[in-house]
């Protein structure tokens, strides 16, 4: 196989994401939130691949053709943020005005930081919270806390999207990967068993997701607070 069709292949495993979309939000329609996870995070895990494959094998220059940033982000856009909001409104874990003004400020706050072209730090990490809205409401449900709680975590992480703080990239942040990258696939790990058990209550994988989420979202802060040693 010739380098052109091998980068070509990349754009083509990239685009299956649409697919597990699409997935997804047909299971969201039915309010089958289990299966609707199991969809995004089967997305998520090709959204983790498909950029180490970009690089090696070059897709900007062997199929030019096709723009894989604005493919990927066009299905982020879908898996991250669109149906994870969507499912956020119509589960009833926001009531009344709540669940509306999650959905605008969510899909309005991502639509803006999607196009943002101070989105990536010099050191491959992301410039304000990535919008992973998937993880989130993934959390949310296995939780299900007060919706005042949720409001707030809503609230404040879209005005994190903007704000000068680092959120890492568990496979493109070399500091603290040794670390980062394991609890990364401890979560995708927790997601997996969250859902599959339909969000048990007494489930173990909910302290796992507490605690993986925790070091995401907080890694990168403290990466600010405390530099890294020159060598």
């Amino acid at each position: 196989m010739t380098i052109r069709l091998q980068a070509l292949g990349v754009h083509l495993f990239t685009a299956t994401g649409a697919v597990f979309a699409m997935l997804a939000m047909l299971a969201a329609s039915e309010a089958k939130w289990s299966l609707m996870f199991l969809w995004l995070i089967v997305a998520f895990g090709v959204d983790g691949i498909d950029g180490a494959l970009a690089r090696k094998y070059d897709v900007k220059k062997n199929a030019p053709r096709f723009d894989g940033v604005l493919l990927d982000l066009i299905i982020d856009y879908l898996t991250y943020v669109f149906i994870p909001a969507f499912a956020l409104f119509k589960s009833g874990l926001l009531p009344g005005w709540t669940g509306w003004f999650a959905i605008f400020i969510i899909t309005f706050a991502s639509a803006m930081y999607f196009c943002d072209s101070n989105m990536k730090t010099k050191d491959n990490s992301f410039h304000g919270f990535p919008g992973c809205w998937n993880m989130l409401v993934l959390v949310l449900f296995a939780l299900s806390p007060n919706f005042w709680i949720i409001l707030i975590i809503v609230a404040a992480l879209a005005v994190a999207m903007f704000l000068p703080l680092k959120f890492i990239h568990p496979v493109r942040t070399k500091r603290w990967r040794w670390l980062s990258l394991p609890l990364s696939l401890g979560w995708i790990f927790f997601a997996v068993w969250a859902a599959w058990v339909d969000f048990h209550p007494q489930s173990w994988a909910h302290w796992g997701l507490v605690i993986t989420s925790v070091y995401l979202v907080c890694a990168g802060i403290v990466q600010q607070i405390i530099p890294a040693s020159k060598t």
